[in-house]
């Protein structure tokens, strides 16, 4: 019984060694592909229109409504120790330094990291890939680097309107709602919040940008059991791709503090 226990304990270690390898020479594959063949920049641009364009309307909701109900339970609090006039400064670092590029993060892997899986998945499954090979076309240089790059570069743009929708929300629940002064909601935020607020949380929706995308691409590249497969693996995406965020988000906060 022990024997076996510890079979067990040696096999499931193993598995999972060789998944996270396999998950990381991935990604090292594409970073060896990406700086000695040609980018393909119309891939680029549309994988920037898919992933950033398209998913504007949702951030900016988002971000909007959380600004709101952020600046509305602030008041809450702040009401009882007599410090509504620090509201603005709390909703904007809230936004800028957490919540807009966690929750910009999280939406677009829910929109656009799942379609990236589904829509890679499902050329694996219907051999397209294996076609693109025949052709002799590299695999990782048409599909995987637009997709990453795309992500990267383009979740600072769209945390950027989250931060700013969530800001004005904020503004909107204090000063017409609430009936605040709008001095104090502005200057609060001019006399707190610093640029390198602002450069950690696009340093934040880069690195979110990265891990939606490689995920993305990593589970829809090896997509296998036909149209469950690519079911499963979509919703694996999402769920590693929203761990994987939160768990980042922390570890960078603390290493943008240090520095």
């Amino acid at each position: 019984m022990v024997i076996q226990f510890i079979d067990f304990l040696g096999r499931s270690f193993l598995n999972l060694s060789e998944m996270v390898g396999n998950f990381f020479m991935f990604l090292v594959r594409a970073g060896k592909i990406l700086f000695t063949t040609k980018l393909k920049l119309h891939k680029l641009f549309v994988q920037a229109n898919r992933i950033g364009v398209e998913s504007l309307s949702i951030v900016i909701l988002t971000g909007c409504f959380t600004g709101m109900v952020f600046a509305l339970q602030s008041y809450i609090g702040f009401k009882r120790v007599g410090g509504e006039q620090f509201i603005g400064a709390v909703v904007a670092l809230g936004m800028i330094r957490e919540l807009g590029p966690v929750l910009t993060g999280l939406m677009v892997t829910g929109r656009a990291g799942s379609a990236i899986t589904a829509e890679i998945g499902t050329m694996r499954i219907t051999e397209q890939i294996d076609a693109l090979v025949t052709l002799r076309i590299n695999t990782f240089q048409y599909l995987v680097i637009p997709r990453i790059l795309a992500g990267i570069v383009i979740l600072p743009c769209l945390t950027l309107f989250s931060m700013i929708f969530g800001i004005v929300g904020g503004y909107v629940v204090c000063v017409h709602i609430l009936g605040l002064s709008p001095e104090d909601y502005t200057t609060s935020i001019r006399n707190f919040v610093e640029v390198a607020d602002i450069r950690s949380g696009l340093i934040k929706a880069a690195a979110f940008g990265l891990i939606l995308s490689w995920v993305g691409t990593y589970k829809g590249f090896y997509t296998e059991g036909g149209a469950r497969g690519v079911g499963i693996a979509t919703t694996q995406s999402v769920v590693t791709s929203s761990i994987m965020i939160l768990i980042t988000n922390y570890f960078l906060t603390k290493f943008l503090e240090s520095l």
